[in-house]
C-alpha cells in the first residue's frame, strides 16, 4: 500500500482516494460509504439552498462517524443579459416545440456563489465539517482563515499554475489538479483564460512549482491510473466518473444506461448546458451549442434554460439533452457498491505499486 501523506492520514483515510463532489449526483449515501471503504467522500452543495446543503451535512454525519469533504462553488455572480438571454431562448424555441412547450420567459441567476454568502459561510462554519473545497475559484481571506482556525482542511480545485500560486498564497492546504479530461465542470477561474492542460502535464507542473500537496484529478478511473499519478508526485486522486454507477449515487436510470453503452466513449466539453465549459457523454446541447453564433449568456442562467429542456423532454422520454456528466474514462466505469469500489481500487493500486515478478 502507498504511503499516504500526512493530511490525508490526519483523517483517518486508508487509500489516496477523494470522491469528487459532483452537484447533483453525489448524495450523502455515496459520501459516507466512501469513507467507510477508507476514501473521502464529498459532498457537491453547490447547487443547493442553505438549508438543503446543511439537512446534507447532517444527513452524512448520521450515516457516518468518519470525516467527509463539503464543496462550495465560489463563481462570480453572473450578470444578466436580457438580449443575449432572450437570444438564446428563441433559439433554444424550436427545440421545447418538439415537446409542445414554451421556453421560459426568462432566466434565473439559479445557483448562488460561495462568495459573499454570509449565510452560506456561517452554515459551514457552524457544521465545521473536516474538509471544505471550492471549485471555480476562491472565497474571501477572511473566510479561508476563519475555517482555519476552526480545524477545517481546505482544497481548492487549479487547471493552470496560475491558479495553483492563488491557491498557495491564499492559504490552502490541498491543491486539486483538474486536467480537461475530467467529467463535469472546469474548474478554471474564468473560462476565457482555460489552458485546457491534460491531468498529468498539469501535475507536474504543480508538484514542481508549488509547495501544496497535489491531488490529480481527470480520467483516473482504476488503481493503475492511479499510481501513475503517484509516480508523477501526486499525493493522491479525486475520482468523479468512476463512482457515478455506484448504486449510493444519484444518477438517473437513463444516466446509468449512456454510461454503460457505447455513448461512454464520447465525451466533449461545452458550455451550452450551464455558461460554463463542461465535459459530458456528447448530446444534443452538445450541438446545438456548437452551431450557435453568439455569446450565450452567463452561467447560471445558461442551466435554467437546459434544465426546463431537459425536464419537458425527459417527461416523454427522451434524454437528448441531458447532462450526463463524464470523463474521458468513463467507459472504464463500473457498477459496485461504493466502499467495494474504493477497496478494490485501493487493491489494484497495490497491485500496480508491487516489483513485477520476474
Amino acid at each position: 500500500m502507498s504511503h499516504l501523506a500526512p493530511w490525508m492520514q490526519r483523517l483517518g483515510m486508508l487509500h489516496p482516494i477523494i470522491q469528487a463532489p459532483m452537484a447533483g449526483t453525489s448524495t450523502p449515501e455515496l459520501a459516507a460509504a466512501v469513507c467507510q471503504g477508507g476514501g473521502l467522500g464529498s459532498l457537491g452543495l453547490g447547487a443547493l439552498s442553505v438549508e438543503a446543503a446543511q439537512a446534507e451535512i447532517e444527513r452524512t454525519r448520521a450515516l457516518t462517524q468518519v470525516p467527509f469533504n463539503v464543496n462550495l462553488f465560489c463563481h462570480h455572480n453572473g450578470q444578466h443579459d436580457s438580449a443575449r438571454e432572450a437570444a438564446w431562448l428563441q433559439y433554444l424555441a424550436p427545440e421545447f416545440a418538439k415537446f409542445g412547450a414554451q421556453p421560459p420567459q426568462r432566466l434565473h441567476n439559479i445557483y448562488a456563489s460561495a462568495v459573499g454568502n454570509g449565510p452560506l459561510q456561517n452554515m459551514v462554519l457552524q457544521q465545521r465539517p473536516a474538509v471544505v473545497s471550492f471549485h471555480f475559484g476562491l472565497p474571501e481571506p477572511h473566510f479561508i482563515d476563519t475555517l482555519r482556525r476552526a480545524g477545517c482542511l481546505t482544497l481548492a480545485c487549479a487547471t493552470s499554475l496560475e491558479e495553483a500560486l492563488d491557491i498557495e498564497r491564499a492559504g490552502i492546504d490541498v491543491v486539486v489538479a483538474q486536467g480537461m479530461e475530467a467529467g463535469g465542470h472546469r474548474g478554471v477561474f474564468d473560462p476565457a483564460h482555460d489552458q485546457c492542460m491534460g491531468t498529468l502535464g498539469l501535475v507536474q507542473l504543480l508538484v514542481r512549482h508549488t509547495r501544496l500537496p497535489v491531488v490529480a484529478a481527470g480520467g483516473i478511473m482504476d488503481g493503475a491510473g492511479i499510481a501513475a499519478a503517484l509516480q508523477l508526485g501526486a499525493c493522491g486522486v479525486q475520482m468523479g466518473t468512476a463512482f457515478v454507477l455506484c448504486p449510493e449515487s444519484n444518477a438517473s436510470a437513463a444516466y446509468r444506461t449512456a454510461l454503460q453503452s457505447p455513448s461512454s466513449l464520447r465525451t466533449a466539453l461545452t458550455s451550452a448546458i450551464s455558461g460554463r465549459p463542461a465535459r459530458g457523454l456528447v448530446s444534443r446541447l452538445h450541438q446545438l451549442g456548437q452551431a450557435y453564433g453568439q455569446p450565450l449568456p452567463d452561467y447560471p442562467m445558461v442551466y435554467d434554460a437546459a434544465k426546463a429542456l431537459h425536464q419537458v423532454a425527459s417527461a416523454q422520454g427522451c434524454h437528448d439533452y441531458a447532462p450526463f456528466w463524464a470523463g474521458q474514462g468513463a467507459a472504464l466505469g463500473r457498477a459496485l457498491p461504493a466502499a467495494q469500489l474504493v477497496k478494490t481500487l485501493g487493491q489494484e493500486l497495490h497491485e500496480a505499486q508491487a516489483p513485477a515478478s520476474r
